[in-house]
C-alpha cells in the first residue's frame, strides 16, 4: 500500500467516525430514541436525564466519554458481573499492551526500518520503506528487530499472567458473592436408563442418588417431552399479544372523534371471541401437562439438587458408573442460561451434531475466498487494470485511486465479514449445545478461526467506523423509526433490551490484536493506529454496558481461559511468521535464536492451564465446603436450597400466565417438582 492510500483511508475513516459519533451524542439526548440508546437503564426502572426541551439538546457531546474513564471495575462488577468485566478487561489489555509496544517500536524499530536499505530508495511513497522489508539481507540490524521480538513476547506474557492471577481471584470471589444462585446446589445428568422395577426415568434418579449420595442428594427435576406443547404455548402468546393490539385500537377508537359507536363494538366482540379461544387454549396446555406426568413423555435427562454446594461439586466431577456414557452428570448452567429444547436431544447424537457443523463452518471459510479474492484484486491497482480494463477510467479522476486502493476494499471486505457472525452463531444454535453461555463461547471460537488476517486498513473501518455504529446502532435506530410511525404509531414504546454480543465482538476485537501482535515486529507503524482502536472500543462498550446492554447470563468469567488462548495464539504466530522472515532475510542464526523463545511460550501456556484452567472450569471442593460454611453460618442454607429446588422447573411445565387475570386459564396446574 502506498502513504497516501493510506492516508485517504485514515481520513474517510475518521471523518466517519467523528460525524457518526456526534450524532449519536446528539440523538441519545432526545427522549424519542431512549427505547435505543437506555435500553439498559428502562428495562431496570431508571428514568432518563433529558425530559424537557433545551438548546443543549441539539449540539453533540463528549460527556460520555469522560464517563467512560471514570467508571470502575467495582462498579461493572457489581452491575453487570464478572463476564461484562473479562469482555471490559480485553480492551484494556489491549490498550496496556499496545500502549508500550508503540512507543519502543515508533521510536526504535520505526527510523531503523527507513534508514534500513542500503539501495537508494525509488518507492519514496510506499509504505514499504517503515517496514522490516526496508532492511538490507543480512544486516545486523535485524538484531534490534530479534530483541523487539522477545520484548513483544515477555511483556505479552507477563501481562496474560497477571490477567489470568487477578481474575482467577475475582472468580472464587464472585462464586462467593452469588451463593444464593440455584446452579451453585444442582447438577445436570444425561443417559438416565430406566428404573427395572417401575420402567421409569425419574424412580431411576431418585433411587440412583439416594444410594449413591445418601448424605447430600435433596430432589430432582426430570425432563419431559413437550414439543407440542410448546407449540400451544407459541399459539397462547400469539393471542395475547393480538388481544393487547385489539384493546389499543378499540380504545383509541372510543376517543376518536371520525369514528362511531359500532366500530368500537366490533372491536370489542373479536376481543371477547379471542379471549374465549384464549381459555380454551389454557384448557388444553393444561390438560396435556396432566397427560405428560400420566403418560410419563420423560426425557433421559434431569436436574437433581443437593443439600450442599460440597455434594454438588464432588456429584458433577465424579464418574458415576462403569459405564462412562451412563449417568453422564456436569454442573447445571444458570436457569436463565438453559436452551432447553436442545436438552432433548440425546447425548450420543452430538458429537455427530459437532461434525456437522464443522464441516458447514469449513464450507464456509472455503467460500469466503471469493470475497476475499476480489478486495486483493482491487487493493492491487495494476492487477485490477488487468482483470477490468475499464478500470484505468479511474486515473482520470485525481486522488480517485488513493480512495478506491485505501478505502474500498476494506469496506467491502468488512460488509462482507459483518454476515460472518450471524452465521456463525446459527451454526452454534445447531450444535445442541445446552446453554446461551456454551453457544456463545463456541461461536466466538469458530468467528475468530475463520477470520483470515488482512490488511492495515481493517484495523482503521473496523475500528473507527466499526465502533461508531457500535454505538450509533443505525439498523435499531430506523427500525425503531418505522415502527413508531406505521404498526405502532401512538402505542407506548418498550425498551430494545439485548444481552451483550460476547459471538460478535471478541472474535473480531481478538483479529485486531492478533494483526497488531504478528505485525509488531514487521510493520510497527500499525501499532499507533491499535491504540486509538482499543481506546475507542473501550469508550464505546462502557457507554454500551451502561445504557443498553443487559445481563442474560453469568459464567463468572470463563470466557477469559477463551481469550488467553487467542493472545498466545497470536504470539506464536508471530514468532513463526518472524522465523520465516529472518530466513528470507537472509539471518539464519536469528532464526534459530527464536526456537528457545517459541518453546518458552508454549509452555507458559501450558503452565497455565495447569494452573489457573481448572478453577475456571470447575469448583473446588474446597470453595464449595467454604460457601457452606458461610451459608450455615449466616443462617442462609435452607433458603438457598429451597430456591434452587423450584428454579429448573421446565417451561413447558411451568404455571400458565397469559395476562387474564380472574380466568381459569391463569391458575397454575402443575407446581415445579
Amino acid at each position: 500500500m502506498k502513504a497516501e492510500s493510506l492516508v485517504v483511508s485514515a481520513a474517510i475513516n475518521i471523518g466517519l467516525a467523528i460525524l457518526i459519533l456526534s450524532l449519536f451524542s446528539i440523538l441519545k439526548k432526545q427522549p424519542f430514541y431512549a427505547p435505543v440508546y437506555y435500553a439498559r437503564r428502562l428495562s431496570l426502572g431508571h428514568r432518563t436525564d433529558h425530559q424537557s426541551f433545551n438548546f443543549r439538546r441539539l449540539l453533540p457531546e463528549l460527556n460520555w466519554i469522560s464517563r467512560a474513564v471514570r467508571v470502575t471495575e467495582e462498579e461493572i462488577l457489581d452491575n453487570c458481573g464478572l463476564d461484562v468485566l473479562v469482555f471490559v478487561r480485553l480492551f484494556k489489555f489491549g490498550i496496556r499492551f499496545f500502549v508500550v509496544c508503540s512507543i519502543v517500536g515508533v521510536l526504535v524499530l520505526l527510523p531503523l526500518n527507513y534508514t534500513g536499505s542500503t539501495v537508494p530508495n525509488t518507492s519514496s511513497h510506499s509504505m514499504d520503506a517503515f517496514t522490516i522489508s526496508n532492511i538490507s539481507s543480512g544486516s545486523d540490524r535485524l538484531w534490534v528487530h530479534f530483541s523487539f521480538l522477545c520484548f513483544v513476547s515477555c511483556y505479552g506474557m507477563y501481562l496474560l499472567y497477571k490477567e489470568y492471577n487477578d481474575l482467577l481471584f475475582k472468580r472464587v470471589q464472585q462464586l462467593c458473592n452469588r451463593r444464593s444462585e440455584p446452579d451453585q446446589f444442582t447438577i445436570l445428568v444425561r443417559e438416565i436408563p430406566l428404573c427395572n422395577e417401575h420402567k421409569t426415568r425419574g424412580c431411576s434418579v431418585d433411587h440412583f442418588f439416594s444410594k449413591h449420595h445418601p448424605y447430600s442428594y435433596e430432589s430432582f427435576q426430570i425432563l419431559y417431552d413437550g414439543k407440542h406443547l410448546d407449540k400451544l404455548l407459541c399459539q397462547a402468546k400469539f393471542l395475547t399479544k393480538k388481544i393487547e393490539d385489539l384493546r389499543h385500537l378499540s380504545s383509541t377508537k372510543k376517543y376518536s372523534r371520525n369514528s362511531s359507536a359500532s366500530d368500537a363494538w366490533k372491536y370489542d366482540a373479536k376481543i371477547e371471541k379471542l379471549e374465549d379461544m384464549l381459555q380454551t387454549l389454557g384448557c388444553e396446555i393444561r390438560r396435556i401437562q396432566c397427560r405428560m406426568t400420566i403418560e410419563q413423555k420423560e426425557l433421559p435427562v434431569a436436574f437433581v439438587t443437593f443439600s450442599s454446594r460440597w455434594g454438588a461439586v464432588l456429584a458433577a466431577q465424579s464418574q458415576q458408573h462403569t459405564n462412562p456414557l451412563l449417568w453422564i452428570t456436569e454442573v447445571a448452567p444458570e436457569p436463565r442460561d438453559v436452551i432447553w429444547q436442545n436438552l432433548a436431544i440425546q447425548y450420543r447424537h452430538l458429537p455427530l451434531y459437532r461434525i456437522v457443523i464443522i464441516v458447514a463452518a469449513s464450507l464456509l471459510t472455503i467460500f469466503f475466498v471469493i470475497p476475499v479474492t476480489a478486495v486483493q484484486g482491487i487493493a492491487k491497482y495494476d492487477r485490477l487494470k488487468k482483470w477490468f480494463p475499464p478500470a484505468m477510467a479511474v486515473d482520470l479522476i485525481p486522488k480517485l485511486r488513493s480512495i478506491i486502493t485505501g478505502y474500498l476494499p476494506s469496506a467491502i471486505l468488512n460488509g462482507c465479514i459483518y454476515i460472518v457472525p450471524f452465521a456463525m452463531i446459527g451454526l452454534a444454535r445447531l450444535a445442541g449445545y445446552i446453554s446461551r453461555s456454551k453457544k456463545d463461547i463456541n461461536a466466538c471460537n469458530m468467528v475468530f478461526y475463520f477470520l483470515a488476517d488482512f490488511f492495515m486498513t481493517y484495523i482503521l473501518t473496523n475500528g473507527l467506523a466499526g465502533f461508531s455504529l457500535e454505538i450509533l446502532q443505525p439498523g435499531l435506530l430506523l427500525w425503531d423509526t418505522l415502527k413508531s410511525y406505521t404498526w405502532d404509531h401512538g402505542k407506548k414504546k418498550h425498551p430494545y433490551v439485548y444481552s451483550l454480543p460476547y459471538y460478535r465482538i471478541i472474535p473480531f476485537v481478538a483479529l485486531c490484536m492478533l494483526i497488531g501482535i504478528v505485525y509488531a515486529v514487521v510493520s510497527p507503524l500499525l501499532l499507533p493506529f491499535l491504540v486509538g482502536y482499543f481506546l475507542l472500543g473501550y469508550a464505546v462498550f462502557i457507554n454500551q454496558i451502561e445504557n443498553v446492554y443487559i445481563t442474560t447470563y453469568e459464567t463468572c468469567g470463563r470466557y477469559w481461559p477463551y481469550i488467553h488462548h487467542y493472545i498466545i495464539v497470536a504470539i506464536i504466530l508471530m514468532q513463526v511468521t518472524t522465523i520465516g522472515l529472518f530466513g528470507l532475510k537472509a539471518k539464519p542464526s536469528a532464526s534459530f535464536s527464536i526456537i528457545p523463545l517459541l518453546v518458552v511460550t508454549i509452555l507458559f501456556n501450558e503452565y497455565c492451564k495447569i494452573r489457573f484452567l481448572p478453577t475456571f472450569n470447575q469448583v473446588s471442593v474446597q470453595e464449595a465446603k467454604k460457601n457452606d460454611e458461610l451459608d450455615k453460618k449466616d443462617g442462609l442454607m435452607e433458603e438457598n436450597v429451597r430456591k434452587a429446588l423450584d428454579a429448573y422447573s421446565p417451561p413447558c411445565l411451568r404455571p400458565l400466565d397469559l395476562g387474564m387475570e380472574g380466568t381459569s386459564s391463569t391458575k397454575p396446574f402443575l407446581s415445579p417438582a
